[in-house]
């Protein structure tokens, strides 16, 4: 298959999927939106998988890129109905496109929490053999407030109450990490916006042993990215 992937900041990539694509003999071409790459012909392409990063989806004007980004996931979505998997900014860039409404939480949710898979969420393809709840990793201060037409909550927590959908068959947004590798947290830690949101929600001390408190966790990150990435093929 043949995978466009929209980058919004160069850590934040497809992670673990850039090796589970690569065994899978798939063919991928990211896009730097934040660099100034164009988007290219959507035609080529059998999935579009978007990314997280440190903008929100109403900051055109500091980021124009964004109108071009969501004109181009309309397109995908409801014109050529072709496979969608949004992560974090992502799935809210998902919403946002095709009609919902994206804010700002009252406090931003980082770290692992619980997420609990709705009714609707136990009976899609994309999380077969998952649940009822899931150990997710959290890092984001937005959250999807309205559903755009069409939409159906997956999965849910208290902090967020839309933590994956589905918008139609073939467009699904996930807003916990499941990318996660090694190197992620270092990463992101290094970013002012993402720095900020980790001191506020866990404080500066806990804040600086994220990537040790997270590391035991890794294998079952990546087995649940692996499963996810199974069922989505087998989806569609």
């Amino acid at each position: 298959m043949r995978i466009l992937v929209f980058q919004h900041l160069a850590v934040e990539h497809p992670g673990i999927f850039r090796d589970i694509w690569r065994a899978g003999g798939h063919q991928v071409q990211i896009v730097a939106l934040d660099e100034g790459a164009p988007i290219p012909a959507l035609e080529g392409f059998d999935l579009l998988a978007v990314m997280g990063g440190p903008m929100d989806v109403w900051q055109t004007d500091r980021h124009p890129w964004l109108l071009a980004e969501m004109a181009a996931i309309r397109t995908w979505v409801r014109d050529l109905n072709r496979p969608y998997l949004g992560i974090c900014l992502g799935h809210q860039l998902l919403a946002e496109a095709l009609g919902g409404k994206v804010g700002r939480m009252a406090r931003p949710e980082v770290g692992v929490t619980e997420t609990v898979l709705t009714p609707e969420g136990r009976a899609d393809g994309l999380f077969a053999g998952l649940g009822p709840a899931l150990q997710a990793f959290q890092w984001h201060g937005a959250e999807v407030q309205a559903l755009p037409p069409g939409a159906t909550i997956l999965a849910a927590n208290a902090a967020c109450p839309v933590q994956a959908l589905r918008v139609g068959r073939r467009a699904w947004g996930i807003q916990f990490h499941v990318e996660m590798t090694a190197t992620t947290v270092a990463e992101w830690a290094a970013v002012p916006e993402y720095a900020a949101s980790l001191r506020a929600a866990m404080g500066a001390t806990r804040a600086a042993g994220l990537g040790a408190e997270l590391a035991p966790q890794l294998p079952a990150f990546n087995a649940l990215a692996r499963q996810i990435d199974a069922n989505l093929w087998a989806v569609v």
